[in-house]
């Protein structure tokens, strides 16, 4: 009797999206393949999914798409549906949102706007360290055609603009409402499309102003563009924080990249970071992949189908809840390391964050940069490409990234969110899954790291004996160095105090004689 009253709960999630055609750009990101793969799988009910997809590296959209559907993250709906339905459930638009309009034919131009009734913006270049005038054209005039295009849909119901928390830095505590941006939208984008790159780049600095990367800064951006059409077109704004690993579904683990606290336990498991200028007690804001997702669909389900246009900004955050300081982070990571070992050790797991970049610095180049020359060395010797110093130089690369958010301190309001948890029914709650309640966060970084091994360094489970057997031989390997450099540095120590002993005394020969000893 009590399943059969659970049965007849309705998933109102599942008919916000009944019948209806979506558009989502990004859908070949990170957070796009889960969003693409999640209304596969549990919302069968669309009509349509059309994704924008540009041709790369020689490789047209529908062979991209092709490529997606053949990877792990979508076994389970295509056993669910089969490859062939798969395919008639999404159509492909080829498209660029950083050319002039969208890179759309007037013809797929006019079938979108007769035919889309909810769009998904995710698309964007997520490097910090982008070009400005490459992450402006994409991310700040790609949303601004986008809105553009989305004011000329006949039937639209929903824009949703996928922002990031991390977009609004000057907000310690950055609240669910819209901020002004950093400077005129159109105008930088006018500024842009004219001036020539090298004019754009000797400008960076003092366009972006306090802001630390062209990330934000365009994002920033983006977000006053989708503010301003507010008041023409359904528009929501969604803020997620860092995005990481699959927790529950479809893969648990499942990434398909190195970014966020995976990137840095991959790297210390290996490794290669031994040493990292952070305040230990900070924390930054992550959120697993697949609740970034529900927490979408919720949020689209609570704008159109409950009818609260009063939310329009949703932060997509999780450090209200769980606080996880990099101290704790790296403390799992070698627990985590040492039980599921990665191959290929260069050094054992090690290190620690400094609190002073002088020490931070000497510490690069003691176990940094000169193991990458040695290691480099003994590989050019045995007739291979040395690889340890570009590693290294990545690394350097990513430490001028990471060192600015470790070194500052956020927090964000979410209470919509926690509103919206309130409204879902039992089914709802379980089906799209918004909140932490089960979490064990050992156990999740666990998994994270076994999946990384299979699906990002294609390391398969059986390797793990071999790998643990070599990380046992750089435990000793790093005991005995350790003991070696100990000793040296006694001996030096102990030389330069004889001879500061014997210049005190005057002894200036004796001191030469001790110091070329």
């Amino acid at each position: 009797m009590a399943e059969s009253k659970v049965e007849e709960i309705p998933d109102r999630i599942l008919e916000t999206f009944k019948d209806q055609n979506i558009l989502i750009t990004g859908g070949t990101g990170f957070l796009g393949k889960v969003i693409v793969e999640k209304f596969l799988r549990c919302i069968p009910v669309t009509q349509q999914l059309y994704l924008l997809v540009r041709s790369k590296k020689n490789k047209d959209p529908k062979h991209r798409i092709e490529e997606i559907f053949n990877s792990p993250l979508f076994e389970q709906v295509k056993q669910k549906r089969g490859m062939e339905e798969l395919h008639k459930a999404v159509t492909v638009v080829n498209g660029d949102v950083s050319l002039p309009g969208l890179g759309l034919s007037p013809e797929d131009r006019r079938m979108l706007c007769e035919k889309i009734n909810i769009v998904y913006h995710g698309a964007a270049t997520v490097r910090f360290d982008e070009l400005l005038k490459k992450a402006v054209l994409l991310n700040t005039r790609g949303t601004k055609q986008m809105l553009e295009l989305a004011k000329e849909m006949k039937h639209l119901k929903l824009f949703a603009h996928i922002s990031t928390a991390y977009c609004h830095l000057e907000e310690k505590i950055l609240g669910e409402k819209p901020y002004p941006p950093p400077a005129d939208p159109h105008k930088i984008i006018k500024c842009v499309e004219w001036m020539d790159d090298e004019v754009v780049e000797a400008m960076t600095d003092k366009i972006l102003g306090d802001l630390p990367n062209t990330y934000a800064f365009t994002k920033a951006l983006s977000e006053g563009l989708v503010n301003e059409a507010m008041s023409q077109i359904p528009a929501i704004i969604l803020r997620p924080s860092i995005v990481i690993p699959v927790w529950k579904e479809p893969i648990p683990g499942w990434t398909d990249n190195i970014n966020g606290p995976t990137g840095l336990l991959i790297a210390a498991g290996k490794g290669v970071i031994r040493t990292m200028y952070c305040n230990e007690n900070g924390y930054a804001d992550y959120l697993p992949v697949d609740i970034a997702v529900n927490v979408i669909l919720a949020s689209s389900w609570n704008f159109i189908y409950l009818k609260d246009h009063e939310k329009r900004v949703y932060n997509l955050t999780s450090s209200s809840e769980f606080k996880v300081s990099w101290a704790e982070i790296i403390a799992r990571g070698r627990k985590i390391t040492e039980k599921v070992p990665l191959n290929g050790v260069v050094w054992y797991p090690g290190g620690s964050m400094k609190k002073s970049r002088l020490i931070h610095n000497i510490c690069v180049f003691l176990f940094h940069t000169i193991p990458a020359y040695l290691i480099d060395a003994l590989i050019f010797l045995a007739g291979y490409k040395p690889i340890m110093c570009r590693v290294q130089r990545r690394i350097q690369k990513g430490f001028e990234v990471f060192e600015y958010y470790a070194n500052n301190q956020w927090d964000f309001e979410n209470k919509n969110i926690y509103e919206i948890r309130e409204k879902l029914n039992p089914i709802e709650y379980k089906k799209y899954q918004i909140h932490g309640e089960d979490m064990d966060i050992d156990a999740y970084f666990e998994t994270c790291i076994r999946a990384a091994r299979i699906y990002i360094l294609n390391e398969p489970p059986e390797t793990l004996p071999a790998a643990r057997r070599h990380l046992k031989l750089m435990y000793w390997v790093d005991v005995i160095t350790k003991i070696v450099f100990f000793i040296l540095l006694i001996y030096v120590l102990a030389s330069w105090s004889e001879c500061f002993r014997a210049l005190l005394i005057g002894s200036w020969s004796y001191a030469k004689r001790t110091l070329l000893r």
